[in-house]
């Protein structure tokens, strides 16, 4: 696995920018893994709960193994050396927070799920699609994708608190959404401030967006829950569904609770579009985003 120390950092010499100082102060005041009260779990209220166990599961496979994303992400703008720092010291950080909140969480409540050794099987496969070359290759249209990556994650964390009926659960799904948000908000600062300095055209900016969003579907998700499937073992084995039916049962959850009027906003940001366009291409947007954003 490729880690952050293999990326073009920053020497002892360095000014630290006034930016990554108050990137070190919000870090601090970040909410830690002590915080979350897993002793406090109500297991009856999510043990028997199939679609949740591959949800969440799922989502602990992929927010695990974001540091060789963000490895790759990180040297693609090593000529950016701002938001190199943030990616390496405060987006990478996150997004791992995340992957070990949720995997606490999950062996917490299903201890026979052998996570470790579903999560091996899932990375062998996943690490294959984590390449630099997966990357587009202008740094603000990698911005654009990023923006709809963060927007189809919000849409996800923001669809599984409201479906929580465990608090504990309800209460970290509220927080890992919030980080995300947060990123959008800094892939898109930063997007807005490559776009000021050399602009790319709208055109360019739509193609980008409908090409990660239409990835959505059929990347890291789907690997991570079929590998979850394959490993469950005895674990509602009174079921008896195939992989199918359980994909397309959790695609329709996730998609008829899809927050898309906040999608779209999201989606729509980087565009950059006047007020009145904006609000003309909304029902579409949102059309396509309810089709598309469901994991």
């Amino acid at each position: 696995m490729t880690t952050a120390s293999e990326m073009h950092g920053r020497t002892a010499g360095d000014r630290q920018p006034a930016h990554s100082l108050g990137a070190a102060a919000a870090a601090r005041s970040h909410w830690q893994l002590a915080d979350i009260p897993y002793a406090q779990i109500d297991h009856g209220a999510v043990a028997h709960d199939e679609d949740m166990f591959y949800l969440l599961m799922s989502a602990s496979f992929v927010e695990t193994g974001s540091d060789t994303y963000a490895a790759n992400l990180g040297a693609h703008y090593a000529r950016y050396p701002d938001i190199q720092h943030w990616l390496q010291e405060r987006w990478e950080h996150e997004e791992l927070q995340h992957g070990e909140s949720l995997r606490r969480y999950v062996e917490a409540v299903w201890p026979s799920f052998d996570w470790q050794k579903a999560y091996d099987s899932f990375f062998a496969e996943y690490s294959l699609l984590c390449t630099q070359e997966a990357l587009l290759e202008d740094p603000r249209l990698e911005m654009v994708a990023r923006c709809v990556v963060e927007t189809g994650t919000t849409a996800y964390y923001h669809t599984l608190r409201a479906l929580s009926q465990e608090p504990v659960l309800t209460e970290l799904l509220g927080h890992i959404r919030n980080d995300e948000v947060g990123h959008f908000k800094h892939f898109l600062s930063y997007f807005k401030s490559l776009q000021a300095q050399e602009p790319v055209g709208r055109l360019r900016i739509a193609k980008a967006l409908y090409s990660r969003l239409k990835e959505l579907r059929e990347s890291d998700s789907d690997v991570a829950l079929r590998h979850v499937f394959a490993n469950k073992g005895d674990l509602f084995a009174d079921r008896q569904r195939s992989f199918d039916d359980v994909a397309q049962r959790i695609y329709h959850l996730i998609s008829t609770g899809l927050p898309a009027q906040l999608a779209v906003q999201m989606l729509l940001k980087p565009m950059l579009l006047p007020p009145r366009l904006e609000s003309c291409l909304h029902r579409p947007i949102s059309r396509l985003a309810c089709k598309m954003l469901a994991y």
